[in-house]
């Protein structure tokens, strides 16, 4: 997906014109994966005319957390993360949808594997962002073969940067195949997640996704479907280990995910699922989803953080 660079960046401890956020060739993050990041939806509410972030300070406490597992100490606290997301979204201007990167990582030019006696540095860019797998409506999915790693490998509840070469490994065997997506299982066999998404079944009116324990991320969209699910369309969701055939017999499939949002899984493996269409759970999930996002549902407008 091609984007256009963004104009600003917030750079170590201050918003900064984007060619101005340079590092060295040797910085150890780029060097050894040891960073972590962040990815954050705003969303452009036309009626209000004002940018709304989803869920912000859920994002900064999971940066936090994230930073944690790699022994990472940043100098901003949470709340102060916050705000810097929303110094650069004002110092950017945009007034349409768009993705937040917000990224923490080990700056030190120094050649050693190791994660002590480094610097954390962070880094906030915002650019316009539309549909991140483009058949939303019905995306053709395949069980990889690369595994994902066990949280006594690399944690995968945190964004930790070196992990997604896996994530890599999946997707791109996935679209140079025809597909266009992974799903990935775990070192048990069960089913993780896609290659950048948490994912969901539904089958006989119970909605179900794998748990926390399945080297899953623990993402802040799916907590935020599986509230909806519960509370708003009344449906029993279940948190529990997947087998990959249950994905063959179910009613529906879904992904989700800051980029993916709600995508639907209509095939997998050339396999129909379900009808072979856009089931009626997911539809309906997905437009009481925007509707939340963009500030209409007054219940969640706390999810909502504008940019004023």
């Amino acid at each position: 997906m091609a984007n256009k660079l963004p104009r600003m960046a917030f750079f170590k401890d201050r918003v900064v014109p984007y060619a101005d956020a340079k590092v060295g060739l040797l910085t150890h993050a780029l060097n050894y994966g040891t960073g972590v990041f962040a990815g954050i939806r705003g969303y452009w509410n036309a009626e209000e005319k004002k940018l709304l972030v989803f869920r912000l300070p859920d994002h900064a406490r999971r940066l936090h957390e994230s930073a944690r597992l790699l022994r990472m100490r940043l100098a901003l606290s949470e709340e102060a993360t916050a705000r810097a997301v929303l110094d650069v979204l004002k110092a950017e201007g945009l007034q349409e949808d768009c993705y937040i990167r917000p990224l923490a990582f080990y700056g030190d030019e120094v050649i050693g594997v190791r994660l002590h006696g480094l610097e954390p540095f962070l880094s906030i860019v915002a650019l316009p962002f539309g549909l991140y797998i483009d058949k939303a409506d019905g995306a053709h999915c395949t069980v990889s073969s690369w595994r994902r790693p066990s949280d006594n490998v690399i944690p995968a509840r945190g964004k930790i940067t070196g992990s997604y070469a896996n994530s890599a490994f999946a997707k791109s065997d996935a679209e140079l195949s025809g597909f266009d997506e992974a799903i990935l299982l775990n070192q048990d066999g069960h089913v993780s997640e896609g290659s950048g998404e948490n994912i969901f079944l539904v089958r006989r009116g119970v909605v179900s996704t794998p748990s926390l324990n399945q080297s899953v991320l623990e993402g802040i969209t799916r907590r935020s479907l599986i509230t909806l699910l519960r509370d708003e369309l009344g449906l029993l969701v279940e948190e529990r280990p997947v087998e990959r055939g249950e994905l063959l017999v179910a009613d529906e499939v879904f992904l989700t995910g800051t980029a993916a949002q709600v995508t639907a899984v209509t095939r997998i493996d050339h396999r129909q699922v379900g009808s072979g269409q856009l089931g009626p759970v997911t539809d309906q999930l997905r437009q009481l989803f925007f509707d939340v996002v963009r500030g209409r549902v007054d219940k969640y407008r706390a999810w909502c953080t504008a940019v004023e």
